[in-house]
């Protein structure tokens, strides 16, 4: 359902806030020394605990409940004991909740300790991209506004944008139409409705947007080596302007 009514939007909402307050908990065990299967323990059980059902585990036969990429990960990295984090990197985890059979989505990226300007300048490029595209997204606009707020604002700033991974509609399923593709695309363009409710993810790039498929089958990385950055909101348009279910 593309539209959901308030009811469902409440129940996302909830799932959203919770979600927010576990990433929002979660710095102190990010430092030097920790692996990213520690971290996505310790993520799915504050989720257990608030009564969030961790959605991306099991999901295509996923293990884990959360995806973990590291400097020049871009998307889905699978936790590990082998990936071990050091000073200097920029971590960024993607997480998916549900309470009541309703989903919200988010991701956050983190610096561990003292991190480069490149890491901060694509990072915040990420971010500022993710905040634009949300403005774009009230009734009566384009998917193709949110997709080419994205790629305008990140190719502005000497970035490339990722193609092979978009965002999407969310609900009782983790992925719903419509896709929302980071750039221009000429087919499957929807207008966009009031309660439609939506996961906005940036994924960018310092060089080139191909991308790389470790044999793991599912961490993405960039092709060329060079840093990448995501970060990602749950939202719901509304007349007034996107409500993001995903910040407290």
């Amino acid at each position: 359902m593309l539209v959901k009514s308030k009811n469902m939007i409440e129940k996302m909402r909830f799932a959203g806030k919770l979600l927010a307050q576990v990433m929002a908990e979660v710095d102190y065990c990010l430092k030097p020394g920790a692996d990213t299967l520690e971290i996505d323990g310790i993520i799915e059980n504050k989720m257990c605990a608030l009564g969030l059902k961790p959605e991306c585990k099991g999901y295509a036969g996923y293990r884990h409940a959360t995806c973990i990429s590291v400097n020049d990960g871009i998307i889905h990295g699978v936790p590990s004991k082998d990936v071990i984090l050091n000073s200097g990197d920029f971590v960024k985890i993607d997480v998916v909740g549900s309470i009541k059979g309703y989903c919200a989505d988010i991701t956050r990226y983190f610096f561990i300790e003292n991190v480069s300007s490149d890491v901060k300048k694509i990072a915040n490029a990420a971010q500022e991209a993710l905040d634009m595209a949300i403005e774009m997204a009230v009734p009566g606009n384009m998917v193709s506004d949110i997709s080419a707020s994205v790629q305008n604002c990140i190719e502005s700033k000497g970035y490339s944008v990722i193609r092979d991974f978009a965002g999407h509609g969310i609900g009782k399923n983790l992925h719903e139409k419509p896709d929302i593709p980071n750039y221009r695309r000429r087919s499957g363009d929807f207008v966009l409705l009031e309660g439609m409710t939506l996961a906005i993810e940036p994924m960018i790039a310092q060089g080139s947007y191909e991308v790389l498929i470790l044999d793991d089958g599912w961490t993405a990385k960039t092709a060329d080596g060079k840093l990448a950055a995501h970060v990602e909101d749950t939202i719901v348009v509304l007349k007034g302007g996107a409500e993001i279910l995903t910040r407290i």
